[in-house]
């Protein structure tokens, strides 16, 4: 494993991301698909106007509002099981730590176009992007439930600025859209029990399509400044940390938290 693992660290450094093929086998997807479902259907219908309008993705999967404790229990074991935890500290070898999950969809809206975009634009503006790009990154662990177009993104963006048409896209500049394709992009077609990892910060867009229906789970390097991101209601309950089998990526969280 540590060999797989360096060449794991070694292929996300370069390129930003690696793609496991078939990590988990069909027990694993079935039980997770079924924990997911049942947030999905009351999250839907909790947001049933935001859904049918403009909804693409929701977040706090593990939260306490659509889980119950024993789901959220099973989902907190799944996300620090040792599969996972192989991969995360193949990235960040030292303290990882828990920030949010995701679960990604369709839009309702066809008119909604999928967009290319680094995760840091939605919180800086264009000097501090650049910046923010060749520090501490966060960690997307990306697991489809279906067999799904997957995504696109721009190799080694995570560690390089914009290419003059790759701003102007995603920027939408110069009578450029989001939605156009990129001379750069890479399209990785994802089925349900693959793994992608990648950088929130590389430029990217997910692929509108199919079933698609993805768990992501962000983990950050504990000695970034990310603790402020992380939602309390999205870590496990104090009496659920002795049902974890592994609960040190939440624990570091909860420390930090503490720190703070």
């Amino acid at each position: 494993m540590e060999k797989n693992r360096s060449q794991l660290k070694s292929n996300y450094d370069d390129q930003g991301y690696f793609v496991i093929r078939n990590y988990f086998n069909i027990a694993e997807i079935s039980s997770l698909r079924k924990v997911i479902l049942t947030f999905h259907e009351l999250w839907k219908k909790d947001n049933k106007k935001f859904y049918q309008e403009e909804a693409f993705n929701s977040s706090l999967i593990t939260g306490s509002e659509y889980l119950a404790y024993d789901d959220r229990v099973k989902l907190f074991n799944f996300i620090s099981s040792k599969k996972i935890m192989a991969i995360v500290e193949s990235v960040i070898p030292t303290n990882p730590a828990f920030m949010n999950t995701q679960l990604f969809f369709n839009p309702v809206n066809h008119q909604q176009k999928d967009f290319w975009h680094r995760d840091c634009q939605y919180d800086f503006d264009i000097e501090d992007q650049k910046k923010v790009i060749h520090e501490t990154q966060v960690v997307h662990l990306r697991i489809p439930l279906f067999d799904e177009l997957g995504i696109e993104l721009v190799p080694g963006t995570h560690k390089r600025w914009d290419s003059d048409e790759e701003f102007d896209v995603r920027q939408e500049e110069k009578g450029r859209v989001s939605s156009e394709s990129l001379s750069t992009g890479n399209k990785i077609k994802l089925a349900a029990g693959d793994l992608l990892v990648f950088s929130a910060d590389m430029i990217h867009r997910g692929l509108y399509g199919l079933d698609r229906l993805a768990l992501d789970m962000l983990v950050f390097d504990s000695a970034a400044d990310y603790v402020d991101y992380v939602d309390d209601d999205c870590l496990p309950e104090t009496s659920m940390l002795d049902k974890i089998d592994d609960p040190r990526l939440f624990m570091t969280t909860i420390q930090l938290k503490a720190q703070g």
